[in-house]
């Protein structure tokens, strides 16, 4: 039969068929499919669905014969049984995922129960079901108990059954009636009334009652789930993988549609008949640290795109040379990875500190281009250093984010293709033009709020702090990617200090990152005490070392104290000395942060020394000035 011949009208199949087919391996999934993507919601939504009998929507199915158009997996915890296979799931992987797993109860962070209210004799559940229904137990390990996990009531049958829950694997297709049988046993056998106990043989009879009741409730649901239909429409052995894919495409209208990346992995697997998601795999295992800047696979494939010179964009993507893709596979890594070490001079770790995603793909495209080393290198990174700070403090990405990328890159690859380029030529490239996207003033940045969201700026000032090292400030130890997953968003004024004089606190100027602990010790205090916390047990002039790798004065902070007599300053005598202080403290830390983003924007190594001598300089420069 031909795909003109075939019909479009749906077959019914049961569970208890699917399940046996899974189990037996007759049924697999084509390997461009996208893995589990169901969060725990949606699997109880869809248990729901069946024990409750309602209807569902079909899945796809194409026919295998002698020879698999695609190259399969398994279902996720399935038996590699290594058997024929007979029909690939196009369409259903989730909803047929969630139902094995379910029914083997083998998620790692969670256990599904069937809540059964006549059941519930517990006081306090906190489950406020009236009905039947799916209930999802959050489950968690803790490194100290191996093996064990929390809460260790979810897998005691007697304190679940007090819930009214049960364990939704006891619902499994086939012949499990021995194991429901134990399980109801276990659940109940602290109900057993002692054998001299009065009126013993009454209350035996009405626990036995109960029990039989409980295992007539099972095996009715048991029953449905056996039997509840889960139609399929099926492609027929003749389909060509182009026609299967685009029906997959078209019928993949779920409630997680299909993303730009799984769309590429299944033209990959077409076209080049490579894993696009085995690649990756890889990647991640070999170099995790790509991981710390984001979606990698959004990464991949915009990277992908500008290196053969298409927009950063899904229709960029879309118009990509799959096999191509393939081929250049080891260069794009390459530059991934050339890429994250180059962030990771500049002190940016992670996607949380980085505050303009699109220069990730932009730079990874342009050292695709560059020498490894050498002079080439050398002009090439300073280049590229000026391109990455400006993307930071210039509004160039707050909109149409992708063409300007692409032209951004455009214009910094006929730079790099130059045999020699000087400063002199960058502006060629948008957002080095300073007339068109001039830098802040150090007014605008004493009003960027906190950096811990994702405002552009706010982070463009974390990350210059962060550039010049940014020593904690009791334990004295760098920013790096392991430390930062330590570290804390600290108020240098400390919030309570400046609500009381009714003072904004969540400035990035206000900022700096530090251990928890630093930060717990920190409190109310003004600035002054808590820095003599940490001249007890080191030197002031270690400490103000320390303050400075964050741009921090220690002679201001040290001044900062609100307090007369022994007691805390309140009023208007706080908020006049406060707010002049912090003033003074924000224009100081501004003047720092423009003076360093005028020298990284312009590609310029800087050291902290030399920062400061260049504060030094405009400061000398400026009280004449302001003396006229």
């Amino acid at each position: 039969m031909n795909i003109l011949q075939q019909s479009s009208k749906a077959q019914d199949r049961a569970l208890g068929t699917w399940y046996v087919q899974i189990q037996s391996g007759t049924v697999k999934l084509p390997r461009f499919q996208r893995f589990e993507a169901w969060d725990r919601w949606r699997v109880a939504g869809f248990l729901n669905t069946v024990i409750q009998n309602l209807p569902v929507g079909v899945t796809l199915l194409l026919q295998v014969g002698d020879q698999e158009q695609f190259i399969s997996r398994y279902i996720a915890t399935a038996p590699e049984t290594g058997g024929r296979v007979t029909e690939h799931l196009l369409d259903g992987q989730q909803r047929l995922t969630a139902f094995w797993r379910s029914m083997h109860n083998n998620y790692e962070g969670e256990t599904y129960y069937v809540y059964l209210p006549e059941f519930d004799t517990h006081a306090d559940d906190g489950i406020e079901y009236e009905e039947l229904t799916v209930h999802c137990q959050p489950r968690w390990a803790k490194k100290k108990e191996p093996g064990l996990r929390y809460p260790v009531w979810a897998d005691k049958p007697a304190r679940c059954l007090e819930r009214g829950l049960v364990p939704v694997d006891l619902l499994c297709p086939g012949d499990h009636a021995a194991r429901v049988d134990k399980w109801i046993a276990d659940a109940t056998a602290g109900q057993e009334p002692a054998e001299d106990a009065p009126d013993a043989l009454k209350l035996y009879k009405a626990l036995e009652k109960r029990r039989g009741e409980l295992r007539s409730t099972l095996n009715a649901l048991r029953e449905r789930v056996t039997h509840f239909n889960l139609p399929f429409l099926s492609l027929p052995v003749n389909t060509s993988a182009d026609v299967a894919l685009q029906v997959f495409v078209n019928m993949n209208t779920n409630s997680k549609p299909l993303s730009m990346y799984d769309l590429t992995v299944a033209k990959v697997e077409s076209v080049a008949k490579a894993s696009l998601h085995a690649l990756q795999e890889k990647t991640e295992a070999e170099h995790v640290e790509l991981t710390h800047y984001g979606d990698l696979s959004w990464t991949l494939l915009t990277t992908a795109a500008l290196m053969q010179n298409k927009m950063p964009n899904k229709s960029g993507v879309a118009a990509m040379d799959m096999g191509t893709l393939v081929t250049a596979w080891p260069r794009l890594q390459r530059a991934l990875v050339r890429t994250a070490n180059f962030l990771a001079r500049q002190h940016i770790y992670d996607e949380d500190r980085l505050p303009s995603a699109p220069v990730v793909a932009v730079l990874a495209a342009c050292l695709d281009k560059v020498p490894e080393d050498g002079d080439a290198l050398g002009r090439a990174e300073q280049l590229l250093r000026a391109y990455m700070w400006s993307a930071f403090f210039t509004s160039r990405y707050e909109g149409a984010a992708a063409t300007r990328a692409y032209q951004d890159f455009k214009a910094l690859v006929e730079l790099l293709e130059r045999p020699q380029f000087a400063p002199d030529d960058y502006a060629h490239v948008p957002v080095l033009n300073r007339v068109t996207y001039p830098l802040p003033t150090s007014e605008q940045l004493t009003r960027v709020g906190w950096p811990k969201g994702a405002d552009r700026l706010a982070r463009a000032v974390l990350a210059v702090n962060l550039h010049f090292g940014a020593l904690d400030f009791a334990d004295g130890h760098p920013v790096s990617y392991d430390s930062l997953r330590k570290r804390e968003y600290h108020h240098v004024f400390p919030d309570a200090l400046l609500q009381e004089a009714g003072i904004d606190s969540y400035l990035a100027l206000n900022c700096a990152l530090v251990t928890w602990k630093t930060n717990r010790s920190i409190g109310r205090k003004d600035p002054l005490a808590y820095l003599q916390d940490r001249v007890e047990w080191s030197d002031e002039q270690t400490v103000a070392q320390r303050l400075r790798t964050h741009l921090l004065d220690f002679e201001t902070l040290s001044k900062a104290t609100y307090s007369a007599d022994g007691k805390p300053l309140e009023g208007e005598a706080l908020v006049a000395r406060l707010g002049q202080d912090f003033d003074a403290f924000l224009e100081r830390r501004a003047t720092l942060v423009v003076l360093a983003a005028q020298h990284l924007t312009a590609g310029r190594l800087l050291t902290l020394e030399q920062l400061m001598t260049a504060a030094q300089t405009a400061m000398e420069v400026a009280e004449p000035a302001l003396a006229k």
